[in-house]
């Protein structure tokens, strides 16, 4: 439950700058920041902390994850029960948010009763953003029939979903009008679109494009009816560069970008939510786990370029959202994208796409994000100087001691 709570003296992480800022007493009351000082604060009512010593931040976003994703072939997935998919998703949902990520963009699979779950307190977990079932051409990177000389139905009766299909095969702007508006009345926050073709599905070449042109328009169209918009899969710098023209907000992926097209979103205000974490965990335990050679066979053309993207879009000025996009026994893995990106970007920046960046594309500014008065209560407490070494982010919340999200303590163990 919600209380009123003091933490003293913990050294302010603020993602505008590259440094802590020193010793900070921060007032949480009613799920909210009601205060920041680095004088000391004092309240009658509040539960005292003092954190003296260790890192006290805002909690992480990830921009690209599928709760629902339990296992790394997801082609065979859809044939599992229901209740079996619901049921090994909540271990994945509570491992998110002792890592830290106490807000997270669901980027196909989620929907408005996992959501509900998690605000009532029925399970413990991230906030969640949800995209419902991602939207994908017949044999696109959203379509998991294998080859056959029968297209089979989606689903065992043809006319329904299964909880374990993250994604749903839709053709022709009618179609898509409306399942971006049945989507939207299932409680998605924002549509995701294949544009490109993938690692993880079985007939597409990754250099595919997804959808028309008036395809992707009118998808584009429904959205910003809704005040909200539209994320892609997508790859190829052409695939990349018709998907923002056509007004796509978010790039996922987008590994094999050039320069150019780099420009060219920023010029578009577009974003672009890496996700290089995923691709080393399907190279190296993807074969392992069940994903089919073809998909084995794909990774390596996108993951060796992954890196030379981040410098890319660095230079091009476009701002880049932490993702991880995992599947199955790999969730555990999410914190090394914070290590992969220190390769290439400063740390400072690595983290700016885990809270302030993140929170602009959920078009959160000033709720989540930072810990400043008025957000919403986020809170972790880290010890060690994320801005120093990243690896106290690692792993499975090692040195995470305190998770709170709105103003409720997941995880104490100070």
């Amino acid at each position: 439950m919600q209380e009123t709570v003091l933490f003293k003296n913990g050294n302010l992480l603020d993602p505008l700058h590259d440094a802590l800022l020193g010793p900070h007493d921060i007032l949480i009351e009613n799920g909210l920041i009601k205060e920041v000082s680095d004088n000391p604060l004092s309240s009658k009512t509040a539960r005292v902390i003092d954190v003296a010593g260790k890192t006290i931040m805002p909690g992480l976003i990830d921009l690209h994850v599928h709760v629902t994703a339990t296992q790394l072939n997801l082609s065979t997935q859809g044939a599992l029960p229901d209740a079996l998919v619901m049921m090994r998703s909540v271990p994945i949902i509570k491992g998110m948010l002792q890592r830290g990520f106490t807000t997270v963009r669901d980027a196909a699979g989620a929907g408005w009763g996992l959501k509900c779950a998690i605000n009532e307190g029925t399970i413990d977990g991230p906030r969640l953003f949800i995209a419902g079932r991602a939207l994908s051409q017949t044999g696109g990177h959203g379509d998991p029939r294998p080859r056959s000389d029968h297209l089979r139905p989606m689903s065992f009766c043809g006319c329904c979903f299964r909880a374990g299909d993250i994604g749903r095969v839709v053709d022709g702007v009618d179609a898509l009008r409306e399942a971006v508006r049945q989507e939207f009345q299932m409680g998605a926050d924002q549509i995701k679109i294949m544009a490109s073709g993938g690692v993880a599905s079985p007939t597409d070449p990754i250099a595919s494009w997804g959808y028309s042109d008036e395809e992707i328009a009118a998808i584009v169209h429904e959205a910003k009816a809704r005040q909200t918009y539209v994320m892609a899969h997508s790859y190829t710098p052409e695939a990349i560069a018709r998907a923002v023209r056509l007004g796509v907000r978010t790039i996922e992926h987008g590994n094999l970008v050039d320069q150019a097209t780099a420009k060219l979103m920023q010029a578009h205000n577009a974003y672009v939510v890496p996700t290089l974490i995923t691709f080393e965990a399907l190279a190296k335990e993807g074969a392992q786990y069940g994903l089919p050679a073809d998909s084995v066979a794909k990774i390596d053309e996108v993951r060796t370029a992954g890196l030379a993207s981040l410098e890319i879009y660095r230079n091009a000025g476009v701002k880049m959202g932490y993702g991880s996009d995992l599947l199955g026994p790999s969730h555990r893995l999410q914190s090394e994208e914070f290590r992969i990106r220190a390769e290439v970007l400063p740390i400072a920046e690595v983290l700016r796409s885990a809270t302030t960046t993140a929170a602009e594309v959920l078009n959160m500014t000033g709720k989540l994000g930072r810990l400043t008065p008025g957000a919403l209560g986020d809170v972790l407490i880290v010890e060690g100087d994320p801005l120093r070494d990243v690896s106290c982010l690692l792993g499975q919340g090692d040195h995470i001691p305190l998770v709170m999200k709105e103003g409720v303590v997941y995880v104490n163990r100070l």
